[in-house]
């Protein structure tokens, strides 16, 4: 199924929820959607697109006559990157402007701050993103990957084909990686491997000075095994991290990066050209070459921002799994 058909298949839900009753009522002639997204702060180059992605799927409706005989209109909160934000905002999406449903949140962080508000004033929201699991909320619908068909598999990847033994964990400060890494921390000792082989490391949100880091992973990874790194690095922090790889001559070849939230946005401001090899699993690609692919993306109207980054630019990182298609 292709990324459109799942944004469908959203918005049916929350148009369904709002049609039974499930949360607030909003104007009789218009079913208004929350779009969740910061626009600014260390998560923005990520979440901005997707925002821009969400409006997809609400604009080709209106252009088809809308849902349930109404018109979507989109209502789009910016929380700034700053977790207490989160929560203020979908509260004011429930109560003040009366969405039907909710699609955002980007970090666990995020995530874990708005339940409540949700569960309290009885909306709904579509989390979209991979999360580390250990929740549930009869108000959330978790649609991204857990560990165990992101992560796992591609520490597995690793293990067979590129016959790593010897594991670098490095994250952003926050629930998610620390809860990953803990899981995958676990996992590679039942396959076998050693405490004195995994090194794990952690930085804060928009972290900057990799210099230390990259050197230590650099030593780490010349004891003569094969060494990889397995990042939940998140946001902006990506750009530097990778910049100090091809500063410090740590190519795929020597040390593999797989990345589990880089998508085709994060590179940007890269020259790609020392990114040749290393990985990245994430959910979706739009550069996928796939019949189902060329389709969504031909049937869909894109910002201009979105077009810029069009199917025809030339990634270098290369893509280890996808759930699009």
């Amino acid at each position: 199924m292709n990324g459109f058909a799942l944004s469908r298949r959203w918005l049916l839900a929350g148009a369904a929820a709002f049609a039974l009753g499930a949360g607030p009522v909003a104007a009789a002639d218009t079913i208004e959607v929350g779009i969740l997204r910061s626009l600014s702060g260390t998560t923005a180059i990520s979440e901005t697109i997707s925002k821009d992605v969400m409006l997809m799927p609400i604009e080709e409706h209106n252009r088809n006559g809308g849902l349930l005989g109404k018109k979507l209109e989109p209502v789009v909160a910016h929380p700034a990157s700053n977790r207490p934000f989160f929560a203020e905002k979908a509260r004011e999406l429930i109560s003040k402007d009366k969405v039907a449903a909710v699609f955002g949140c980007w970090t666990s962080v995020s995530g874990k701050s708005v339940p409540p508000v949700f569960e309290e004033l009885n909306g709904i929201l579509f989390y979209p993103v991979q999360y580390e699991g250990e929740e549930s909320s009869r108000n959330v619908f978790y649609t991204g990957a857990a560990p165990n068909q992101q992560a796992i598999p591609a520490v597995d990847y690793l293990m067979q084909q590129e016959k790593v033994e010897r594991w670098v964990l490095a994250g952003t400060d926050y629930v998610y990686p620390r809860t990953t890494n803990k899981i995958l921390e676990a996992y590679l000792k039942s396959r076998g491997v050693k405490a004195e082989d995994i090194m794990i490391n952690y930085t804060p949100f928009g972290h900057s000075d990799w210099q230390t880091i990259v050197a230590d992973i650099k030593k780490f990874g010349s004891a003569g095994k094969k060494t990889a790194v397995v990042s939940t690095i998140n946001g902006d922090a990506d750009v530097p991290f990778y910049k100090k790889l091809a500063n410090q001559g740590i190519e795929a070849t020597d040390i593999p990066v797989v990345a589990f939230s880089v998508g085709e946005e994060e590179p940007a401001g890269l020259d790609t050209g020392p990114l040749v090899g290393h990985l990245t699993a994430w959910n979706y690609f739009m550069s996928v070459d796939t019949a189902e692919n060329k389709d969504f993306i031909a049937s869909c109207m894109f910002s201009s921002r979105i077009r810029s980054a069009s199917p025809n630019r030339r990634w270098e990182l290369t893509i280890l799994a996808s759930t699009c298609g």
